[in-house]
């Protein structure tokens, strides 16, 4: 980018910064307020953006409204967890009739051991399964369990892999990270990958890893690795554990089944809660096993709201009664359909479409990506003007370009976003300084 490309840029910028303040006064007042009281006015780093993020007064369907009374189409899908939507009755119904039964039961409910028995139906590879608050809790006990089966310390995880706000790897790495041991490996490198679990092997527990990098920017794993990792570890007695807290909504059975890899456990969120905190982790029964507290020598798994009410009723009715195998399917072929019409419309200015499924994820550079070294040289810049100039047009995406459909979203609204998208293009040249 030239030095006047730079500038015209950064013109073009503060004008839709400005635009949005200007039309935002509701937004801004609360903004200031909550800065009173939190770090930056936030408790979710994610969602911050300048010059201040959107609040969200209600949505419906797939649409929300911010405060201010503006409305919008929403292709973030609340980063995987919305797949339902934000109103589905099925689901509503569930959550009034857990309610009427009363909260903070401090019990087992009559809702776990069904959903329970829905999710080990629908994931093959998980014999037993354990719930948890978050992805991230669930994570951090899958591995925590891999230690104490193997009796190793560390784990191997992939630049840019994202396994929870305890467990982040972008750059390499974040300075609130669990002290785990931790090995990086190059996403998509097999001989780096494999090289790297032979030459620490004695050390490492367990490989965490995401068939498609959603965090990172949707980037999709080649076949042949994830099978190369799983020939590794199998070799090597590492515990293979999938992260499928977001990659689970791509195939009926989750993504690993879907690419034949059969992993010693799996990681569980989002969606799976029908749309509450939830987390998950199971796999294998004779390591699940270990925390059957009827055992002596039981391993502990704390959580007060583990089997909380609302979530356990949330998403059994979601996956017993809401999502099927077809549902799946269809959603995913919809996202197909957006991330190719995507990448035919921005492609000729230096950009690209990435991912799987109903996880997409835009970029201002021209591709392949197939690791975060492929976006070092993406502007961040391009990245903002598209975000603040989609959403004048109705449209809410993350800041970061991802996307992540809801089964709400219809044939009209990818044709339309594709369309929005190309306009957004054609009356910002601006944004063509990826080229």
């Amino acid at each position: 980018m030239t030095i006047q490309a730079d500038r015209t840029l950064e013109a073009a910028i503060e004008l839709a910064r400005e635009r949005y303040i200007q039309r935002r006064p509701v937004g801004a007042a609360m903004d200031a307020e909550a800065r009173r009281v939190m770090p930056g006015g936030n408790t979710r780093t994610v969602l911050y953006h300048p010059p201040f993020p959107m609040r969200v007064a209600r949505g419906w369907g797939c649409r929300i409204t911010d405060v201010d009374g503006f409305d919008y189409i929403d292709l973030l899908g609340e980063y995987t967890a919305g797949l339902y939507g934000h109103s589905n009755d099925t689901i509503r119904d569930a959550v009034r009739a857990a309610l009427d039964q009363g909260l903070s039961l401090g019990a087992h409910n009559t809702y776990e051991a069904r959903l329970a028995a829905a999710i080990t139906d629908r994931f093959p590879s998980i014999e037993l399964v354990r719930f948890t608050n978050s992805g991230t809790e669930a994570n951090l006990m899958a591995v925590s369990l891999a230690r104490v089966v193997t009796g190793r310390p560390g784990i191997a995880v992939a630049v840019g892999g994202y396994h929870g706000g305890l467990m982040y790897y972008g750059g390499g790495g974040s300075p609130v990270n669990a002290p785990f041991e931790t090995v990086l490996l190059h996403y998509n490198d097999i001989d780096q990958s494999v090289a790297a679990l032979h030459q620490h092997a004695d050390s490492l527990a367990a490989l965490v890893i995401e068939g498609v990098q959603g965090s990172a920017g949707c980037i999709t794993a080649d076949v042949e690795y994830l099978r190369a990792l799983r020939d590794a570890t199998s070799e090597l007695g590492i515990a293979f554990i999938a992260d499928e807290v977001m990659t689970s909504r791509l195939a009926p059975h989750g993504y690993c089944a879907a690419v034949g890899i059969r992993p010693d456990l799996i990681t569980l969120g989002k969606y799976l809660g029908g749309g509450l905190t939830f987390g998950a982790f199971g796999g294998r029964a004779d390591w699940m096993a270990r925390f059957d507290p009827s055992s002596p020598d039981a391993l502990p798994h704390a959580g007060t709201f583990n089997n909380n009410v609302l979530t356990m009723a949330a998403g059994l009715a979601g996956l017993t009664e809401v999502i099927d195998d077809a549902v799946i399917i269809d959603l995913n072929e919809r996202g197909d359909r957006l991330r190719r019409g995507l990448h035919e419309a921005v492609s000729p200015f230096g950009w690209c479409a990435t991912g799987h499924g109903s996880m997409v994820g835009l970029h201002p550079v021209s591709g392949p990506v197939r690791s975060t070294a492929d976006l070092s040289e993406a502007n961040p810049h391009l990245r903002e003007l598209l975000f603040l100039e989609l959403l004048e047009r109705g449209w809410y995406i993350a800041a970061r370009g991802f996307i992540a459909l809801s089964i709400e979203i219809a044939d009209d609204d990818i044709e339309n976003f594709i369309a929005a998208v190309t306009d957004v293009f054609a009356e910002n040249p601006e944004l063509r300084a990826a080229i």
